[in-house]
């Protein structure tokens, strides 16, 4: 490539000469651009049909979609300063400094990472649906956290505990639980859930006391 380049640049006069060192990083940084958005688009699609076919929430299509554009994105950015005449040490200091952050970030932040990722296997090994009656165990001795599934977003798995979704208890639990503790999931008939939990039932009025006979 350097010698066609060489060759062309000697038979081209001097003030063409001037502007071709321009053109060509420049064209070479378009076209990494260019191949860089046709990836993120090849990408995107991917990620919906895999979200189309597991049934996945939207939240994970967007967090996918997120995460391959600052890769794709974010190395197009640096091999295009690389194209334009940064140097090569400045870029590693850079990259590594990054890393370094985000190793930081990552480790500050794991448990909402994993609560993600135990999300993402909540929908992949169907575990649990929607409406399904689940109880986490603490132990086989005694009860655990019971209640009917109404909700699995990212973070939290929320527990129908008593009541009606209007009126009633619920339980939010991180989904990471889901995977350190046994889980009980009732099928067929699904049992109704109490009307409360934790609370003294009304005692009756008392009777009014008779009155003297007439």
């Amino acid at each position: 490539m350097n010698r066609y380049l060489q060759a062309l640049r000697d038979t081209l006069p001097r003030w063409a000469v001037d502007w071709l060192d321009v053109i060509v990083p420049m064209g070479q940084v378009a076209l990494i651009l260019l191949g860089a958005w046709l990836l993120f688009r090849l990408a995107a699609r991917l990620i919906r049909r895999v979200t189309g076919a597991y049934a996945l929430p939207v939240e994970v299509a967007v967090v996918s979609r997120r995460v391959c554009g600052f890769l794709i994105y974010g190395g197009a950015l640096l091999w295009s300063l690389e194209r334009l005449g940064v140097s090569g040490t400045v870029l590693w200091t850079a990259f590594t400094g990054f890393a370094a952050v985000g190793a930081v970030a990552f480790f500050a932040a794991w448990s909402v990472l994993s609560n993600i990722f135990c999300a993402l296997l909540i929908f992949t090994t169907r575990m649990f649906r929607i409406d399904d009656v689940v109880e986490v165990l603490e132990n086989g001795e005694k009860p655990g956290l019971r209640g009917r599934v109404l909700d699995i977003n990212l973070v939290y798995t929320t527990l129908q505990e008593s009541g009606t979704e209007a009126d009633g208890t619920t339980l939010q639990i991180p989904n990471s639980l889901f995977f350190q503790r046994s889980v009980r999931r009732w099928h067929g008939r699904r049992p109704a859930v109490p009307q409360a939990v934790g609370v003294a039932p009304t005692p009756a009025p008392a009777p009014p006391p008779a009155g003297p006979a007439g």
